[in-house]
């Protein structure tokens, strides 16, 4: 797929799956600009791409900030051209269980994965709205809109909720030429991820058929699909990346191979 002259924004880029986004599309021609509020790592992505040929400028901003998102709108403008492709992949995901969970543990949760995912189109739609083909891409999950895990019910709310705003903006969007969809990735090889133990991992190995963990490209291959053009007539879906996890009725579906 060639993405040569559009100009893509991903939130959550400067790490893992987000960085993963930029560099492909990066690598395919498009004009990249790494929205995350960690500036060391944001810049350090952005040296990358640069470095092997490709065209990425870094903007600081909070997801949960409209002003910020708005000046980092008209940065792009400036910068790199008006946003042809908008990437949502900025979120958080700290364990609290409901019993101990507080109310701030909650609304910090909220505040970036759905409040941000919001704020973001809001600041950046008025750009997508005078794109030839217009995209938005949500990186959901699979946990929330079809699996569940103990400590992570804030977490899947919002994973869940973004599906359910998908579907309304995918339509209210259609007169703009503009589609909305959403990649749910299952366990992936993040930085995250590898904080929870080797032990972890061979657990979660062992229960994916395909009897490994996503890697970041895995996740981003499916967002270049949902962005391309021959996706353009695809909007308000999900494609879920997981390795075929949420498949098994039960774990003893996989002793039988």
């Amino acid at each position: 797929m060639d993405f040569t002259g559009r100009v893509v924004v991903v939130t959550g880029g400067s790490k893992g799956i987000g960085r993963a986004i930029v560099q492909q599309f990066a690598a395919r021609g498009a004009k990249v600009a790494v929205l995350d509020i960690d500036a060391k790592a944001g810049e350090a992505t952005v040296q990358t791409i640069r470095e092997a040929g490709g065209t990425a400028i870094f903007l600081q901003a909070d997801v949960g900030n409209l002003s910020a998102l708005e000046r980092a709108a008209q940065q792009v403008a400036q910068s790199l051209g008006n946003t042809d492709i908008l990437c949502c992949n900025a979120g958080i995901y700290p364990q609290a269980f409901l019993e101990t969970m507080t109310e701030d543990d909650w609304d910090s949760v909220q505040r970036v994965n759905l409040k941000g995912m919001f704020l973001t189109i809001k600041a950046f739609l008025p750009q997508l709205k005078q794109s030839l083909a217009g995209r938005i891409v949500l990186t959901s999950s699979i946990t929330g809109p079809i699996t569940g895990y103990p400590g992570w019910s804030h977490y899947g709310a919002t994973k869940a909720g973004m599906l359910g705003f998908m579907r309304s903006a995918a339509i209210e969007l259609a007169k703009y030429k503009i589609t909305v969809n959403a990649v749910l990735p299952g366990n992936i090889a993040t930085e995250g991820l590898g904080e929870l133990g080797e032990e972890y991992r061979r657990k979660i190995e062992a229960m994916i058929p395909l009897k490994r963990l996503g890697k970041p490209e895995d996740v981003a291959y499916a967002v270049l699909f949902l962005a391309s053009e021959e996706a353009g007539y695809i909007t308000g879906q999900t494609l879920v990346v997981d390795g075929g996890q949420v498949l098994p009725e039960t774990s003893l579906a996989l002793e039988e191979l």
